[in-house]
């Protein structure tokens, strides 16, 4: 999870409704009989009000959430959007305005009744999009009093590209879609006189302008040039005119006057300040549509262009079914046949939210705004940063066997930042573009990987850069903790990470390693090697985990491995999930802690230790014992007994984590916890095919067990992977044998290479474990270490 914000200790200001509970309805299937595949297209099983949710289940939320605060969602959105797209028209039912209970802004959340807008554009996670637009019929009020309206959730629709509601209050629907630049909102009125449109800035406020009878224009003053790609610059235009109009704005620095003096005032066309906005009004009858068309851009020159771009078509219905067309292409791409009804489902609307990020900030041919603020045109398909510490682990890997020549626009468009910067993207934690770089390379996306490596090198060399506490790093080869006064378990938030910090910049330094010996760079290589074997440097043999030193060399003391940590030594995790992040020298890991036996008896205590910890981590969520599906740092736990000989419990494992953690809220629309732009549903996605890259740095993909019978993935360079689970069921989970391209298959793992040209991997699977298949110890996936 990435968020600062969700990282700082607070109370929560949002009210939020109490969590549905109701015994867990497993997402997998509930019988061995298997259900017929529904001939239904793809993109119609995909519902993006999946992730809105949080579980259910006490036992799967350990002692989460914290008095005061809602447990995590996915913190998805399901709104309007196209692929990766700058634009999302989304439904807003959390006033972040007053504060945000997560710690996130999100503007969504299933749970909450009533709706006080929507917006048409905005940042990553939907809350600071502005302006916020309400059809409000009779009395409206000045944000930030919204007039709010009980909406009809048996009414609630959503699909790719389209989100639709029936505001019962003021008894309109309201309808959502999208194209690359322009949301779409369109409001059905009753029979009234007093229909109107609300529009406002949020509590930043900025400037409103109403321009004719059907145009309104304006400027936030909050914005991100880095996250909000779409620009604090708006026009909105609507299609009927309106019949009369004023502005407002709210003085919220007033103490004394509850939410702040208002200033309203009909027939005036400009207001700057806090809460600016307009309303709008219109006579209508039962039936009567408008519908408002709004672009943003990071100049009131770049909104206009957008809005009259050649896709940003003023026909609803027109607009919507291109919105389809485009998820349709998209979805087409993986066919599955098999599993339930409810997986397919789960399992099309995870991938619906794997393309949540990078978003677009222009097309090839377009002007976008750089990050030092000049105007520039785009060569390519300009692209903003990838959240690394998220997606950087396995979303990145699904773009690149989907999408791989957007991997090239993405990683054209991160140089382009580093030219700017002078540094690589990193994104909150560890230093994780290398994977996207190496990891392309490895699978043979074209690019000038020599020109990207100067900035990769220099993020990993010089103090100066976005490595934090490097010097020390490089210096003693791990980085200290300072142990702070009182208990350092959440909500406390201070403190350098040492241990996590260590262990990500040992995995980048793995990658960067391979980067250099490609490049023929044999010293830095070394240099690089050297460190990555730096993980060693904070396992303490006598407890048996990761574990924090102070300055001085000493391991901390006290030290629980089981209770959870922001910052002090551990990274929003605790010693049993930070014990397995060394992805790139599994091998390594299990020579430390005592061979394949003894690696195998920690991992089976990590997957069945309860959690008990007394500190509340409010994103320690989804869990199965220690293990923490709703939070990065161990997501590729369960697929490590491909290492260690016993890929059936990787088998079993991912079965359970599929079916318990992903829908088996009352809702069906639960998440673990956070998606983090597509991170946690990209998991679903690869795992419910039966594949994952533990290490996407590397070309490799370790085998789990898919949900579906069938799986076609149409490859990028159009190639055909299938794979096919003879004999699959809710019990039939365990390989039992295996071919690749009708040759007997061993190993618990394949490579980019064995599959790139096309290829079909057949499993025939049981309803007990083999110990034979994938278990010898020649049949591991490579480690930086090799087995003795």
């Amino acid at each position: 999870m990435t968020m600062l914000l969700a990282r700082q200790p607070r109370r929560a200001l949002v009210l939020a409704l109490a969590t549905l509970t109701l015994g867990t309805a497993l997402a997998g299937p509930a019988k061995d009989a298997k259900p017929t595949s529904s001939s239904t297209s793809s993109v119609d099983l995909a519902n993006p009000l999946v992730g809105t949710a949080p579980l259910d289940d006490q036992a799967l939320l350990g002692n989460a959430p914290p008095p005061g605060e809602p447990t995590y969602t996915g913190m998805t959105t399901p709104g309007a959007s196209l692929p990766q797209s700058a634009t999302e028209a989304a439904p807003v039912n959390i006033n972040a305005d007053l504060g945000f209970a997560t710690g996130v802004p999100v503007a969504y959340d299933y749970r909450r009744p009533t709706m006080l807008g929507f917006s048409g554009g905005g940042s990553t996670y939907g809350a600071r999009g502005a302006p916020i637009v309400m059809p409000v019929v009779g009395d409206w009020t000045v944000p930030p009093d919204y007039a709010m309206s009980y909406y009809d959730k048996a009414s609630e629709k959503a699909s790719p590209g389209y989100y639709a509601v029936d505001l019962a209050t003021f008894h309109t629907r309201a309808e959502l879609t999208a194209t690359q630049w322009t949301s779409l909102m369109r409001f059905t009125f009753p029979d009234s006189h007093r229909s109107n449109v609300v529009i406002n800035l949020r509590k930043a406020g900025g400037d409103i302008e109403v321009v004719d009878d059907h145009t309104v224009r304006g400027s936030a003053t909050a914005g991100r040039r880095d996250r909000d790609t779409d620009g604090p610059f708006f026009i909105a235009e609507f299609s009927r005119p309106f019949t009369r109009f004023g502005t407002f704005h709210a003085e919220i620095n007033e103490k004394g006057e509850g939410l702040g003096r208002e200033d309203v005032q009909a027939g005036r066309r400009k207001i700057s300040g806090d809460y600016a906005g307009a309303y709008l009004g219109f006579d209508t009858k039962k039936g009567d549509q408008v519908v408002v068309r709004i672009a943003h851009g990071h100049s009131a020159a770049e909104a206009e262009q957008r809005l009259k771009a050649q896709d940003s078509d003023a026909d609803f219905d027109r607009v919507h079914e291109k919105a389809r067309a485009k998820w349709a292409e998209l979805f087409d791409r993986v066919q599955v046949t098999g599993g339930t009804p409810k997986q397919r489902m789960l399992f099309y609307s995870t991938l619906y939210h794997s393309f949540a990020s990078p978003r677009m900030i222009a097309r090839k041919g377009e002007h976008y705004t750089d990050t030092q603020g000049n105007d520039k045109l785009a060569d390519y398909d300009q692209y903003g940063p990838v959240p690394y510490w998220d997606t950087g682990r396995n979303q990145i890997a699904l773009l690149m066997l989907m999408q791989p020549t957007v991997v090239q626009d993405i990683m054209r468009s991160e140089l382009d930042r580093a030219r700017e910067r002078g540094y690589m993207n990193t994104s909150f934690h560890g230093d994780h573009a290398v994977f996207l770089y190496d990891g392309a390379w490895q699978r043979g996306i074209d690019f000038d990987y020599n020109a990207a490596y100067e900035y990769l090198r220099k993020n990993a060399t010089d103090p100066k850069g976005p490595r934090g506490y490097l010097a020390e790093y490089d210096k003693q080869g791990w980085i200290s903790d300072i142990i702070p006064d009182g208990n350092p378990s959440p909500p406390y938030a201070g403190g350098k990470a040492g241990v996590a910090t260590t262990l990500e910049y040992a995995w980048d330094d793995h990658a960067l390693a391979d980067f250099a010996r490609r490049l023929g760079k044999a010293d830095d290589a070394a240099m690089f090697e050297k460190r990555a074997a730096n993980y060693r440097n904070v396992f303490d043999p006598s407890v048996g985990f990761m574990r924090g030193r102070t300055a001085d060399g000493k391991w901390i003391s006290p030290f629980d491995p089981g209770e959870p940590y922001y910052n002090f030594m551990m990274k929003e995790g605790s010693g049993w999930s930070t014990l397995w992040l060394v992805p790139h020298d599994v091998q390594g890991l299990m020579d430390l802690l005592g061979g394949r036996d003894k690696f195998n008896a920690k991992l089976d205590a990590f997957f069945s230790t309860p959690y008990t910890a007394k500190g509340i981590c409010r994103d320690c969520t989804g869990l199965i014992g220690q293990y923490v599906q709703g939070n990065q740092p161990d997501q590729q736990a369960a697929y490590l007994y491909a290492w260690s000989g016993q890929p059936w419990k990787t088998q079993a494992l991912t079965r359970r984590i599929l079916a318990e953690l992903y829908g088996s809220d009352a809702t069906g629309y639960g998440y673990p916890g956070m998606d983090d732009q597509g991170s946690t549903s990209s998991w679903y996605v690869l795992s419910a095919m039966g594949f994952y890259p533990v290490d996407p740095s590397t070309p490799d993909y370790i085998i789990g067990s898919p949900i579906f019978d069938h799986v076609r993935l149409r490859l990028g360079n159009g190639k055909l992977f299938e794979i096919v689970a003879k004999n699959n069921s809710a019990k039939n989970m365990y390989i039992q044998s295996a071919t690749l391209n009708g040759k007997p298959w061993t190993k618990p793992w394949f490579s980019h290479a064995d599959i790139v040209n096309g290829a079909t991997l057949v499993l025939t699977m049981g309803p007990e474990p083999s110990k034979t298949w994938g278990t010898a110890p020649q049949d591991a996936p490579p480690s930086m270490s090799h087995a003795p």
